[in-house]
């Protein structure tokens, strides 16, 4: 294992079990860059996870597609048959 496999291992862990919890997120290489997806729950959310990926592997282009999960409640009553 490289030492950017094991950076970017460590943090998919950091990413996973530290405050955040954020089990959604897939940081990939590809090539000379950074590729980071998924879905978190807020907008600070996705800023600490930005922050932290470019803080880890400052090196490389960060390339960020996460998407921030509406959970609003729900405008009317479900009706069930």
């Amino acid at each position: 294992m490289s030492n950017l496999d094991y950076r970017v291992a460590h943090l998919r862990e950091r990413l996973a079990e530290g405050p955040l919890a954020e089990l959604g997120v897939q940081v990939v290489v590809h090539g000379d860059s950074v590729l980071v997806t998924g879905s978190v729950p807020s907008t600070y959310c996705r800023d600490e996870v930005e922050r932290i990926v470019g803080e880890t592997l400052s090196e490389l282009p960060l390339h960020c597609d996460l998407v921030v999960a509406a959970a609003s409640t729900p405008d009317e009553a479900e009706e069930l048959a």
